[in-house]
């Protein structure tokens, strides 16, 4: 390791002693204004600490985080990202179609971000693109990475678009081991600001704040004398003194999200949700056909390029069939499940 640190100590030096003289007062502006200069300068300050001083390796918890990370010198656009065990360096592409049965399915809209943007921001921008071109939709359906309690609450609010889609789960232990009473087994009593549990009891406790992220958040705090002597006290949690608190989002978010929770446990949701699988037809259709998962150029905005000219050429080619057969084509059955559907 301190080899490693040593080499790496010699490299930033000579980078460092590099970059001072392409950007020193008496270099041609030609040289000190080139953009793959100002690249390297990015590049090495998120490696090392340094020029002042002799250069060593950044710590890792001191590294810019992954948004800003340059990963490529030659797309300082791209980023590293990972998803379900896939991990590559580029951008991510936000695909919208529609999904009528009694016309082709087209795509309506693209949006193309860096890889490490999430996904639930992109959805006021993608109902914006769909309002200038008049094709809103009544119904939205998306994933769960789409489906933050501000998304479900603001596309009502600003487009009068319902988004449906799995909403994350709550992440207690009580939720997760079904042992125990999480956040849905409290009444919220909003205008008298208390909640009660299970066993009859009141909150003693109802405040506002922000959680790690700066959302609001009400924190609510029960009574150590109701629940020191609860006989439930261990479904409820896990501290040994402390009486249990419940932490939710402000009114209007808390029961957009436990609406969306309730109701995705249903068969209506099932039913309606289950028309998005086209989605990842479309999808793999533009890997197949127009290589959409290989960017061809260089920066965000010709990448976006790319991406909207692929949208196009699926639309030609659906038009062009449907023109022919009018009709949905039925989705594809795989050989396995034909079997298990013969019995």
């Amino acid at each position: 390791k301190s080899a490693r640190h040593a080499l790496a100590t010699t490299y930033g030096a000579d980078g460092f002693a590099l970059l001072t003289a392409l950007t020193a007062p008496d270099t041609p502006r030609t040289v000190r204004t080139l953009p793959m200069v100002a690249t390297l300068w990015r590049v090495w300050l998120q490696q090392f600490y340094g020029p002042s001083e002799t250069p060593v390796l950044r710590a890792d918890a001191d590294v810019p985080m992954p948004a800003g990370l340059i990963h490529s010198p030659y797309d300082p656009d791209a980023r590293y990202s990972m998803k379900r065990g896939t991990t590559w360096i580029g951008y991510k592409v936000h695909i919208t179609e529609s999904c009528d049965s009694d016309q082709p399915r087209l795509v309506t809209a693209v949006h193309t971000t860096p890889a490490t943007t999430p996904d639930d921001p992109l959805v006021p921008q993608i109902h914006a693109t769909l309002a200038k071109k008049a094709l809103l939709p009544a119904t939205h359906l998306v994933d769960c990475g789409y489906t933050s309690s501000e998304t479900l609450v603001q596309s009502q609010q600003d487009y009068a678009v319902r988004v449906l889609g799995p909403v994350a789960h709550d992440p207690s232990w009580q939720a997760r081991e079904r042992t125990g009473y999480d956040n849905q087994a409290f009444v919220i009593d909003w205008d008298q600001q208390q909640a009660r549990c299970p066993q009859g009891h009141t909150s003693g406790k109802w405040r506002f704040e922000q959680d790690i992220t700066g959302q609001a958040v009400v924190h609510i705090r029960f009574l150590r004398k109701d629940c020191s002597p609860c006989p439930v006290r261990t479904h409820c949690t896990r501290g040994k003194h402390e009486p249990r608190s419940v932490t939710i989002r402000t009114q209007i978010y808390h029961e957009a999200l436990q609406q969306a929770r309730q109701y995705q446990r249903t068969p209506a949701f099932h039913r309606e949700y289950a028309l998005r699988s086209g989605i990842e037809s479309s999808i793999s259709q533009g890997i197949r056909h127009v290589g959409l998962r290989r960017t061809r150029f260089i920066g965000l905005e010709k990448t976006h390029l790319q991406h909207v000219l692929s949208a196009v050429a699926l639309n030609v080619i659906r038009i062009g069939a449907w023109l022919d057969q009018p009709r949905q084509t039925p989705p594809r059955r795989s050989a396995l499940s034909r079997l298990v559907a013969s019995g």
